[in-house]
């Protein structure tokens, strides 16, 4: 498989959002009749589209509103929200700080170490307003956060790193063990992030109840830049998804994958569940509703990392309310709002009922599929032209 690419070395084509376009089928629903939910462990979601956590994307607020919309946002726990008892002064400073000192300005403000009480807080204040508490942190703080989290009543816990394998080596700790975690945890365990058939097939054994598939593609995440790592999220969503389904036909265990980053509009979104995603995950898109601590600004979730920073601070402005967002009515001519209105539109032009459907639909290489037709909109910079 692949060309050649040099001597005794290979290279697969790989695919991203912008170089493919659905095929519509001889068949078209009303979009009002498509059914757009998602389930983890067993809990359907009638919105399949999760806010990620992010600092400048959710706190307690936003999650509140998402939950009460449909939806699931997650709570970063190495965020700001648990560092400080006044994140929102925090958060004021990092969207007026000079874009030249943005990323040193971050790292310092996480240097303050997490506040194991604003866990339990924070959970609770989501809990308070009766919302499905979802929360994030890395692999190392997993075991400790975890059970601090399920004291404090978590609906669901993801654990997430930049790369995630079950074969995590080190000399100088000890690794989690994905499978024994995912067992003592009595709610729902996500595990992100990862992008090939194998790691998949490897991370699926875990216990888990769902998978994040990215690594890199976040408008915020400069990891393909600075590690050279990554694969196009079409490929990734494809080569995941398949291994989903052999390991549901081997243990009849159906495990979400859910698609991380790399989307900013609807088309994008519904590309995404086309590849064969079960829902998706996103940044940029939400950092510009009202309700988003960030202020208009969205950054990464390494930026903070002391030695390497992966991510910068970028301004993606505020365009409107969360429900905007969503469901409409949409303000914006480029697709960025009324997002569930594009995915469930876009089914019915598909003759997808379902989101398991949208799987099966026809994808097609389509490098001109942004600017065919489009010279007006590039030289008016509207619509598509943004």
């Amino acid at each position: 498989m692949g060309e050649w690419v040099g001597i005794n070395k290979r290279a697969r084509r790989c695919y991203g959002f912008d170089e493919v376009a659905l095929v519509p089928g001889m068949v078209t629903i009303n979009p009002a009749d498509v059914d757009t939910h998602f389930e983890i462990a067993g809990k359907k979601y009638r919105i399949p589209i999760m806010a990620a956590a992010m600092d400048g994307v959710v706190d307690v607020r936003f999650a509140v509103e998402m939950s009460r919309l449909g939806g699931l946002a997650v709570l970063n726990l190495d965020g700001v929200q648990t560092r400080y008892d006044k994140p929102g002064e925090i958060l004021k400073e990092i969207a007026s700080a000079d874009a030249k000192k943005a990323t040193s300005f971050v790292q310092s403000l996480y240097l303050a170490p997490v506040k194991e009480k604003l866990i339990t807080k924070r959970i609770e204040e989501i809990k308070a307003k009766k919302a499905t508490a979802a929360v994030s942190c890395i692999p190392a703080n997993a075991k400790r956060y975890g059970q601090i989290a399920q004291d404090a009543g978590v609906d669901i816990f993801i654990v997430q790193s930049t790369v995630t394998t079950t074969r995590h080596r080190s000399f100088g700790y000890k690794p989690l063990d994905l499978a024994k975690f995912c067992k003592s945890m009595k709610v729902p365990v996500i595990i992100g992030n990862c992008v090939t058939y194998e790691v998949t097939l490897e991370l699926l054994d875990t216990g888990c109840a769902g998978l994040l598939i990215g690594i890199g593609p976040g408008a915020a995440c400069t990891t393909r830049g600075v590690l050279g790592i990554g694969v196009p999220q079409v490929t990734a969503t494809i080569d995941a998804a398949a291994a989903r389904d052999f390991y549901y036909k081997r243990t009849g265990n159906y495990i979400s994958i859910i698609t991380d980053g790399g989307m900013r509009i609807g088309g994008e979104i519904c590309k995404a569940f086309a590849s064969g995603a079960d829902a998706v995950m996103v940044g940029s898109a939400f950092a510009k509703a009202k309700e988003a601590p960030g202020g208009g600004y969205h950054w990464g979730m390494a930026t903070s990392h002391v030695n390497l920073p992966r991510g910068t601070r970028v301004y993606v402005g505020t365009s409107g309310k969360l429900k905007e967002i969503l469901s409409g009515p949409a303000k914006t001519d480029d697709g960025s709002q009324n997002l569930m209105g594009a995915l469930t539109t876009s089914m019915g032009c598909l003759g997808a009922q379902n989101i398991k459907e949208m799987h099966d639909v026809e994808i097609i290489i389509a490098p001109s599929i942004q600017t065919e037709g489009k010279i007006f909109q590039a030289a008016q910079r509207v619509g598509m032209g943004k």
